[in-house]
Protein backbone atom coordinates (compact mmCIF):
# COMPACT_ATOMS: atom_id res chain seq x y z
CA UNK A 1 0.00 0.00 0.00
CA UNK A 2 1.27 3.09 -1.01
CA UNK A 3 0.78 6.67 0.83
CA UNK A 4 -1.44 7.99 -1.57
CA UNK A 5 -3.71 4.78 -0.29
CA UNK A 6 -3.16 4.92 3.04
CA UNK A 7 -4.17 8.75 2.82
CA UNK A 8 -6.98 8.05 1.03
CA UNK A 9 -8.28 5.99 3.69
CA UNK A 10 -7.23 6.99 6.74
CA UNK A 11 -8.97 10.75 5.63
CA UNK A 12 -12.45 8.27 5.02
CA UNK A 13 -11.80 6.45 8.33
CA UNK A 14 -11.51 10.03 10.12
CA UNK A 15 -14.68 11.22 8.66
CA UNK A 16 -16.38 8.16 9.17
CA UNK A 17 -15.47 8.39 13.19
CA UNK A 18 -15.86 11.76 13.38
CA UNK A 19 -19.98 12.07 11.83
CA UNK A 20 -21.77 8.93 11.37
CA UNK A 21 -25.27 9.50 9.55
CA UNK A 22 -26.96 11.98 7.24
CA UNK A 23 -25.61 14.15 4.34
CA UNK A 24 -23.81 16.10 6.18
CA UNK A 25 -21.69 13.49 7.21
CA UNK A 26 -20.97 12.10 3.49
CA UNK A 27 -20.12 16.25 2.77
CA UNK A 28 -17.54 15.69 5.38
CA UNK A 29 -16.31 11.84 4.86
CA UNK A 30 -15.94 13.38 1.25
CA UNK A 31 -13.81 16.34 1.97
CA UNK A 32 -11.61 14.43 4.46
CA UNK A 33 -10.88 11.56 1.73
CA UNK A 34 -10.08 14.02 -0.46
CA UNK A 35 -7.84 15.69 1.53
CA UNK A 36 -6.22 12.90 2.89
CA UNK A 37 -5.75 11.65 -1.04
CA UNK A 38 -3.88 14.72 -1.57
CA UNK A 39 -2.13 14.40 1.36
CA UNK A 40 -0.51 10.81 0.29
CA UNK A 41 -0.23 11.93 -3.69
CA UNK A 42 2.08 14.54 -1.88
CA UNK A 43 4.10 12.22 -0.29
CA UNK A 44 4.25 9.72 -3.03
CA UNK A 45 5.44 12.94 -4.79
CA UNK A 46 3.10 12.69 -7.55
CA UNK A 47 1.38 16.13 -7.10
CA UNK A 48 3.55 18.94 -7.28
CA UNK A 49 2.86 21.89 -5.05
CA UNK A 50 5.84 23.81 -5.89
CA UNK A 51 3.85 26.18 -8.70
CA UNK A 52 0.87 26.55 -5.83
CA UNK A 53 3.57 27.44 -3.23
CA UNK A 54 6.09 29.79 -5.31
CA UNK A 55 8.98 27.73 -4.24
CA UNK A 56 10.96 25.04 -6.96
CA UNK A 57 12.56 21.94 -5.47
CA UNK A 58 16.31 23.22 -6.65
Amino acid sequence: MNSTQLGLLTGLALGLAAAFGGFSAFIIVLVLGALGLLAGRVLDGKLDLSQLTGRDRG
